[in-house]
């Protein structure tokens, strides 16, 4: 995208999103980010920058619109401003070009122009056909860019967008996130003094920018517990959540496959200490090899992994670095039970969690796993890391008799065929 004109005063983020290349640019932001005054100074020097075709500002409804951009607008446009028409919502500047304020609860004012820049604003509270229907149309003639920018409102089509742009290798769409505490205008113990009063969800989302919803309310967060270590007598147990490989055939309907995710927990006496839960899109050998590592590391009395497809192609790989480094291990077939994963998980993880059964290690894999754990079993949210969490229901009472220091160090022959 074009400099922004250096007579605007831009907050760091702004100056960073400023320079992007990207044709769409979709920015999370919590409230009071300064938001809004950067999408004005983008209608502004856009317009400035051409005097092809329309610029457009849309917010929910034209009222919205008029509400939260008409005034601020006219404020930093000043001296540029030739004329204006409230009524349709229009602002003229010297070079004979207009800025349009609309509605997106009136698509039919946006039909048949060429656009050259537009701002969705909100676009959490829009229809999503508003873009992809009529807005996005409009840009192909002039090639023109777009900035989706707004507060997230749980997972829906802004998320889906935010996700596509996140994940986006050509350049066209760019993610950006960003909270109030990157506006250096805000006193940061105002934003404390919201965090202390807020629900912990409203303050993430309105203030983080957090793309969860409100949640399931099947796990709460006050049933979290976390220690540094487990306790001494525990046994450790992994248990595997396998994700599709596209080299095998195995294409999933949703936009962004699975990951595959490897839980890590100590048991004792029936509570359960989760010392790590890998996860990441791995390809066959890589996934044999995460597995790997993480048996020869934490030395686990029992490994099991998710029966099918992926499990059976995982299964060769797996077994030649065992051969290979002469370390050996069994490797168990868990199964779904012929439950439903809502069942399953929350017979084997929800009455754990509100007994505090279940404590959590400290770690950089917590955030992701709370916010699955929050979701579930939200359609929108990746669940494969509570997945395998819960599989290790199935395999805490199994113990195989194998002394620790046999488990795995130990060079003995191996059945290729049974696994033993």
């Amino acid at each position: 995208m074009s400099e922004v004109n250096r007579n605007f005063e831009l907050l760091p983020w702004q100056l960073e999103v400023a320079a992007s290349p990207a044709r769409f640019d979709v920015i999370g932001a919590g409230r009071r980010t300064g938001k809004t005054e950067y999408a004005a100074i983008k209608l502004i020097t856009k317009r400035l920058e051409s005097t092809v075709g329309e610029v457009f500002y849309v917010a929910p409804t034209q009222g919205q619109a008029r509400d939260i951009m008409w005034d601020k607008l006219l404020d930093l446009a000043g001296p540029l401003v030739k004329a204006v028409n409230k009524n349709n919502m229009e602002i003229e500047i010297f070079n004979g070009t207009k800025i349009k304020l609309k509605g997106s609860d009136r698509p039919d004012t946006m039909r048949g122009v060429k656009l050259y820049f537009v701002v969705l604003d909100e676009y959490a509270d829009m229809k999503e056909d508003v873009w992809s229907v009529i807005l996005r149309p409009a840009l192909s003639d002039l090639q023109g860019e777009a900035m989706f920018i707004g507060t997230p409102m749980g997972r829906n089509h802004f998320y889906e967008l935010y996700m596509k742009a996140q994940e986006d290798t050509t350049g066209v769409y760019k993610a950006w996130h960003y909270t109030t505490y990157d506006n250096p205008f805000v006193p940061k113990e105002e934003i404390e003094a919201a965090k202390a009063e807020l629900p912990s969800w409203a303050f993430r989302q309105e203030y983080l920018a957090s793309f969860e919803a409100r949640g399931s309310q099947m796990f709460k967060e006050e049933w979290l517990r976390f220690t540094d270590e487990p306790p001494p007598d525990a046994r450790c147990y992994i248990a595997i959540d396998m994700a599709g490989f596209e080299n095998i055939g195995q294409r999933k309907k949703n936009k962004r496959l699975d990951d595959t995710a490897i839980a890590v927990v100590y048991v004792s006496a029936g509570n359960w200490h989760v010392a790590n839960i890998i996860k990441g899109r791995w390809d066959i050998n890589e996934t044999a090899v995460k597995i790997f590592e993480a048996v020869k590391r934490y030395r686990p009395v029992a490994v099991g992994i998710e029966k099918g497809i992926a499990r059976n192609a995982v299964m060769g790989p797996l077994m030649d670095l065992q051969k290979r480094s002469g370390k050996f291990f069994h490797v168990q077939e868990l199964a779904h039970g012929n439950q439903k994963k809502t069942d399953r998980v929350m017979w084997a993880l929800q009455g754990k969690f509100e007994n505090g059964w279940v404590t959590l290690q400290k770690d950089d894999w917590n955030n992701e796993f709370l916010d699955q754990l929050f979701q579930f079993p939200d359609p929108l949210t990746h669940d494969d890391m509570v997945d395998a969490l819960a599989y290790i229901d199935q395999m805490a009472e199994e113990v195989y008799g194998l002394d620790d220091e046999d488990y795995i160090e130990e060079e003995y022959i191996l059945d290729v065929i049974s696994g033993y």
